[in-house]
């Protein structure tokens, strides 16, 4: 990936958080973080990784809330990112990375009581 797209895809990133958190307004959010964005060559996709912290939330019903407000980040993300022409197509996906890493502390945890 390019100089030039990882800049935008963390600057997405982070314009993506600070929308979230104050100001889409769905109690499914919950306690959503951006882990990460990719945003395709031609700016026409940015995949947005997320986790899903905190108790009585799921990622069904996150991922639900993120495709409701998606238009909505969208909009918001035009006007932050204004040097941008084109807004890419947002699709989220839930980060696997974070699980796998719980699951591999927890092993070594285990390991480490015997």
């Amino acid at each position: 990936m390019s100089t030039k797209m990882l800049k935008v895809s963390e600057q997405m990133k982070r314009h993506i958080n600070e929308i979230l958190q104050r100001e889409v307004k769905d109690n499914n959010i919950g306690f959503i973080t951006i882990t990460g964005c990719e945003v395709t060559n031609d700016l026409s996709f940015c995949t947005v990784y997320y986790t899903v912290y905190g108790p009585g939330y799921n990622e069904r019903d996150a991922k639900a809330a993120l495709e409701r407000a998606k238009g909505f980040i969208r909009s918001a993300l035009a006007k932050r990112m204004s040097s941008m022409r084109k807004i890419p197509d947002l699709i989220f996906k839930i980060d696997e990375s974070t699980k796998y890493g719980n699951k591999i502390d927890a092993m070594l945890a285990e390991l480490n009581r015997k």
